[in-house]
């Protein structure tokens, strides 16, 4: 086993593959024992650098790299030796960014295809070696990690860890690095709308600083329509969470998101229709000048989703507003939504329903 093991996992002293392996006070790793042997004997100094030591050295233990060092030692088909070349290219600071770049492209790979070999990844402690390329300069090897980290989220399990470990903290640099190229942006939005699909998750991106805002900022000046998407994706999960629509309001989502469904981004009205369900996001909503005929325009014009969001939207904001009324009214919203009642999705016809209902003036009006 010695003999397919990266170098840098033998201890400098020993030679031998560390088993429990510890960071010295000048930055370089031992295996403990073998260090401690060191000390023992009187040293207050480096092995490697020479430099002196504290009287008292302290032992960190290095469990990234214990990590690694059981993982390559297991004999089980998921970590066979091309896996264990790919994972030493990674964790190997002379390796260079091609060759990094092509081991997190065949890793991730391999995990597309295998949730066993995913779990095998997550647990091996290279995800934090992923996490750190994600902070790369070089857009091929930032991709590759990102699209690697979107891969090993697939499993509920591994959403809760990767979050644990720091996925957040590379992600929202992404997407609010103006240096980041769109594709970057769209896999990293794609990355948080994918851990936003556990519940915790939602809450902890939420309240993450700057990640809400990181999204808008992708939604308000993002160079590509693919990028604007996936952002408006990721928000309209993460709104699902009640306090997150407050969060989104505040970083001013409303009239990014309305600019943007004016100009043809549909996703952004799926999340107009969850902000509509919040106090103030009702009110910016109308505070916007022809809020109602970007509304209608979707209905009119939109996919059966955008319809069925816009037709929500309209329900939240006349429910709550007369004014709202006599603004749909004066759009034709209750023409269209007769012509609405034939379509052949359940939830239009539901939600037109409840609109025409609320237009002719058949419910009850909640705050006036």
């Amino acid at each position: 086993m010695n003999t397919h093991l990266p170098d840098h996992f033998k201890c400098p002293i020993s030679l031998e593959i560390m088993s429990d392996p510890v960071i010295l006070s000048s930055g370089h790793t031992f295996d403990r024992s073998s260090i401690q042997r060191w000390l023992d004997d009187g040293h207050r100094t480096c092995p490697i650098t020479k430099l002196p030591l504290p009287d008292h050295p302290s032992l960190i233990p290095n469990h990234a790299l214990r990590s690694l060092i059981s993982t390559f030692s297991l004999p089980d088909s998921k970590t066979r030796p091309e896996t264990r070349a790919l994972i030493s290219t990674l964790v190997t600071t002379s390796s260079t960014v091609s060759s990094k770049a092509q081991s997190l492209r065949l890793l991730r790979r391999f995990s597309a295809r295998d949730s066993a070999f995913r779990r095998c990844i997550s647990d091996s402690g290279v995800v934090s070696v992923v996490l750190a390329c994600v902070d790369s300069n070089h857009s091929s090897l930032q991709e590759s990690a990102l699209s690697l980290l979107l891969t090993l989220s697939l499993d509920d399990d591994n959403k809760v860890g990767l979050v644990a470990e720091g996925a957040i903290d590379r992600l929202v640099p992404v997407l609010l690095g103006r240096e980041a190229v769109p594709d970057c942006r769209a896999v990293a939005a794609t990355v948080l709308t994918s851990l936003a699909v556990v519940e915790v998750n939602k809450a902890t991106i939420g309240a993450y600083p700057n990640a809400i805002a990181a999204l808008v900022s992708v939604i308000r000046d993002g160079k590509g329509g693919r990028e604007r998407k996936e952002a408006a994706t990721a928000l309209y999960t993460i709104c699902s969470f009640p306090e997150n629509r407050r969060r989104a309001v505040k970083c001013g989502a409303v009239p990014v998101l309305l600019r943007n469904v004016g100009s043809g981004l549909e996703r952004g009205v799926e999340v107009l229709g969850v902000l509509a369900k919040c106090k103030e996001g009702r009110e910016e909503i109308e505070g916007y000048d022809g809020c109602v005929k970007i509304l209608v325009h979707v209905l009119r014009n939109g996919s059966c989703r955008g319809i069925q969001y816009a037709l929500l939207a309209l329900n939240s904001l006349c429910t709550n507003s007369k004014e709202m009324v006599m603004v749909a009214l004066e759009e034709g919203v209750l023409e269209i939504c007769v012509g609405l009642m034939e379509n052949d999705n359940e939830k239009v016809r539901r939600n037109t329903s409840n609109l025409i209902q609320v237009l002719r003036g058949n419910h009850h009006w909640i705050g006036l």
